[in-house]
């Protein structure tokens, strides 16, 4: 069974963990892993773009002028699409994007992510990531201390200060153990957890 350092604010190791071959001996699965993306993103999306057609849009209720006689091309209507403040063809209409995909496959895509970060060199589980206060200072100094540039951190919800600090840092990002997601793993270089929020992502995905 392979075995992961726990490291300490100095870059020490200050003791080891056991890494079940159920998560991390599993060959990893890419496709996975990209049906989990594009079924988060998907379910992201607000869908809440819309475009009035012709039918919508205030006024044109009457013939601009007599159907035949002017010598001018028939128009029935001035809010014709063809017309300037006409309404628009085809356009974009409120919709539902997201989808369902099974618990398994997205625990499946999720080992395979951590395999991923493992082999990469980039998962990292920290004897513990507290902060004093909920300022960026104190989280710029706990980066330091991991050298971690990109990074996401990810702790149990009582780690208030945590979330509250990294806030204003544009390349990382903290999560409670319940809000991770695919996503957010790819989308950072490093992954750092704390040993109580791992055995919990571990526990859920044996």
């Amino acid at each position: 069974m392979a075995k992961l350092d726990i490291i300490d604010r100095d870059g020490k190791s200050a003791a080891q963990l056991d890494l079940p071959e159920a998560v991390f001996a599993p060959a990893a699965n890419d496709h996975l892993i990209y049906e989990a993306v594009v079924n988060y993103r998907a379910n992201q999306r607000q869908g809440t773009a819309s475009t009035k057609t012709r039918a919508a849009v205030s006024g044109g209720g009457k013939k601009p002028w007599r159907q035949k006689g002017t010598g001018r091309a028939r128009v029935g209507s001035t809010r014709s699409p063809l017309w300037r403040k006409g309404g628009t063809v085809f356009g974009p209409q409120p919709r539902d994007y997201s989808s369902e995909l099974p618990k398994k496959a997205k625990r499946g895509a999720l080992r395979s992510a951590l395999a991923h970060k493992l082999a990469a060199g980039d998962l990292i589980v920290a004897s513990e990531l507290e902060v004093k206060e909920p300022k960026t200072k104190e989280a710029v100094a706990l980066l330091k201390a991991f050298r971690l540039d990109s990074a996401l951190l990810v702790d149990l919800a009582a780690n208030a200060n945590l979330f509250l600090a990294v806030r204003n840092l544009a390349r990382v990002k903290a999560v409670d153990v319940s809000g991770l997601n695919i996503y957010d793993v790819l989308a950072h270089k490093s992954l750092v957890f704390t040993r109580r929020a791992f055995e919990a992502v571990l526990e859920k995905l044996k």
